[in-house]
């Protein structure tokens, strides 16, 4: 086995359940993990003075929106403030951009580093903290010790570009509990179940998700549910974007951090790490569906799930059927069941598509869920040596992709990956539909959602086909006969009519 070799050797993860008050900062929670995954590796907390490449996951409070102009105290530059509490001084140190495919995506480019020579130990880390964020807001706790005097701006990467266009954002598509359902909605008209039916099978698919959770020490909640209890509107339970209630979309507001230390194996033999605490990225892949909302070819597809799923497998030198350790990325129901579709998994599958119990349940630490499937996938194919392991990761709406391909198995030969760009080429000339901005006259509705407040019924969206087959965002009117009606039978297909909504900014769907 070469030198130059990338593998993993340590991994770690922290819950704090306890009182806001004594919560840990950002810098603290990011310090544990990385401290937890050295002691994984069988190692000192002083080899991380050694590190020489580092990423960060992005914080959710430094992603486009509301959560960046909330008033408190913040890292400038995360990586350089936990380099100088790590007491490292790594040449290379990047803080990604917004998107939950960025942990998957920073290994990717790390263990690139490493099998060119650039790198040979390297620390992937990322926290989420929004849990004691808002009980401290709601509290009037104060930050102390949340910020620092550090002044760097910090190397960034990924792709910067906002989620959804101007246009989409006046309509909702902003938020991923108004866009997933949409998804949703497509997956049931296409497959032509009836409302009643298709909310039995969301309860009795996310379900077995619980249950995993409910076994998982670091779970945000460890409650095991029944299919029912799942989609059961409650005062508990109440909808958010219909189909799915409050317990089937993911809790961002965690606090929750994990870390993963990855180095080359002559790295790894020069600082004595056990060959049994060795991991290795077999496959990897990275791209992007056609980026916007309204530029999809569909609302129930997803081709970069299907080739970044194959270009890893191909890699790996595997097919699906030699999977053991399954994750999907599970902000909603209809991220895994298209996850699922496109990479060749059977929705029942007996290997399971969870190891931690999904972001609903074992919690969604915003950018950095996937990290803790990856800490999760370590323990797991330690456990059953040979044994191959899937992690997917996805970034704002079913928009990012990034999968890695994870086994105890050496790797043989030299590892490289495949430049992004090649997949990336393919996805980009695919066709879509021509989008209009100021629709006007007869349309048809192509799927939908059914946004709910506290209070109840709030607003409907559509995206939709004018009379020239165009694509169009729309928003329904706010009457709760429209919105109800909606919600008692099938609205995609439905027909109505589309123009200019009063306030000259949005547009308005009125359903025949």
């Amino acid at each position: 086995m070469r030198d130059d070799t990338p593998v993993l050797i340590g991994a770690g993860q922290f819950t704090y359940r306890g009182e806001a008050g004594n919560s840990p900062s950002p810098l603290e929670l990011l310090k544990t993990a990385a401290e937890r995954a050295v002691l994984d590796a069988g190692l000192t907390g002083s080899v991380l003075a050694d590190l020489d490449a580092l990423a960060v996951v992005a914080f959710s409070i430094d992603a486009p929106g509301g959560l960046s102009k909330l008033p408190l105290p913040r890292l400038a530059d995360p990586p350089a403030s936990l380099a100088r509490a790590l007491s490292a001084s790594p040449a290379w140190s990047v803080y990604t951009e917004t998107g939950g495919n960025s942990p998957q995506q920073a290994i990717n480019v790390v263990c690139e580093r490493i099998a060119r020579d650039e790198s040979r130990l390297a620390l992937v880390t990322g926290a989420e903290f929004l849990g004691s964020l808002m009980k401290r807001m709601k509290g009037g706790l104060g930050f102390e010790g949340w910020g620092d005097d550090m002044t760097s701006t910090p190397q960034r990467i990924g792709d910067p570009r906002p989620g959804v266009t101007r246009q989409e954002g006046a309509h909702g598509l902003g938020y991923p509990v108004n866009t997933y359902p949409l998804f949703e909605n497509a997956l049931r008209a296409r497959d032509g179940r009836s409302l009643a039916d298709h909310q039995k099978q969301l309860g009795e698919f996310f379900a077995p998700f619980t249950k995993i959770a409910a076994a998982n020490p670091h779970a945000w909640f460890p409650v095991e549910r029944s299919a029912e209890e799942l989609v059961t509107v409650t005062d508990r339970n109440r909808m958010v974007g219909y189909p799915y209630p409050k317990y089937l979309n993911a809790i961002m507001e965690v606090d929750q951090s994990a870390a993963v230390l990855i180095a080359s194996v002559g790295k790894a033999r020069e600082l004595g790490v056990p060959e049994d605490r060795w991991v290795f990225l077999h496959g990897c892949a990275d791209a992007s569906d056609l980026w916007y909302p309204l530029e999809r070819q569909d609302y129930h597809s997803s081709p970069a799930m299907r080739l970044t799923g194959e270009r890893a497998l191909e890699m790996a030198g595997i097919g699906v059927e030699d999977l053991d350790v399954i994750d999907l990325y599970s902000c909603f129901p209809s991220a895994v069941r298209i996850g699922a579709e496109e990479i060749g998994l059977a929705l029942d599958d007996p290997r399971g598509l969870t190891i931690t119990g999904g972001l609903p349940y074992f919690g969604g630490p915003g950018n950095n869920y996937a990290l803790h499937a990856i800490a999760e996938m370590v323990a797991r194919l330690r456990e059953r040596p040979g044994a191959w392991g899937l992690s997917t990761a996805n970034g704002w709406f079913l928009t990012k992709q990034s999968v890695g391909i994870y086994s105890t198995r050496p790797f043989e030969g030299k590892w490289e990956r495949e430049p992004p760009s090649v997949l990336q080429a393919k996805i980009d000339a695919l066709p879509h539909p021509q989008i209009v901005e100021k629709p006007q006259g007869a349309a048809t509705i192509e799927t939908y959602t059914v946004v709910h407040g506290r209070e109840g019924v709030r607003m409907g969206i559509v995206i939709g086909r004018d009379a020239q087959g165009r694509r169009f965002v729309a928003q329904t009117p706010d009457d709760p006969e429209v919105l109800r009606d909606l919600e008692s039978r099938e609205g995609v297909g439905r027909t109505g009519v589309v123009g200019p909504h009063p306030d000259g900014v949005r547009n308005l769907f009125v359903p025949d």
